[in-house]
């Protein structure tokens, strides 16, 4: 069937945040921080703790739109791990899935390791696999861009 109505992608990134391992992890549950570095972030409202609801605006060709969800952080290991699960649905479609988060000390920064699983599907779905991965990882390099940033400004 054409447009598959479900795709699934695997996506692993990484990405050096100039910060100490608890300072990035205290940030990465921070709502105002997050706010700030998601792309495309219009509101980010915690609903319970290490749980939130989002809006996000995507302007990214193939999947842009309006996009509301929710998000929850589980299996918190301060500050080596945690794990986020999410799920969205917008005009074009839907996007869930969960992504690991492990950080690892450098010298003067905190290694970000992610390895997400991702199912979306309607429009977004009949993207390529390919596009949809690039995406996705321009929009976590954008997410890291920010979020060192933020981590040089309030050192």
């Amino acid at each position: 069937m054409w447009p598959p109505r479900v795709r699934k992608v695997k996506l692993t990134v990484s990405h050096s945040v100039p910060a100490d391992r608890q300072r990035v992890f205290d940030a990465l549950g921070d709502p105002a921080i997050l706010r700030r570095c998601i792309p495309g972030c219009e509101s980010l409202t915690a609903t319970a703790p290490d749980a939130y609801e989002a809006t996000l605006k995507i302007g990214v060709p193939g999947i842009k739109g309006v996009y509301a969800g929710i998000a929850a952080i589980s299996d918190k290991h301060p500050p080596e791990s945690l794990t986020l699960s999410f799920e969205g649905k917008g005009g074009p479609g839907f996007v869930r899935g969960s992504a690991a988060i492990v950080l690892s000390p450098g010298e003067a920064a905190t290694r970000v390791g992610c390895e997400a699983d991702v199912q979306v599907g309607g429009l977004i779905a009949a993207v390529g696999s390919r596009l949809i991965e690039a995406t996705a990882r321009k929009l976590a390099g954008d997410f890291f861009n920010q979020l060192s940033k933020e981590m040089s400004a309030t050192t």
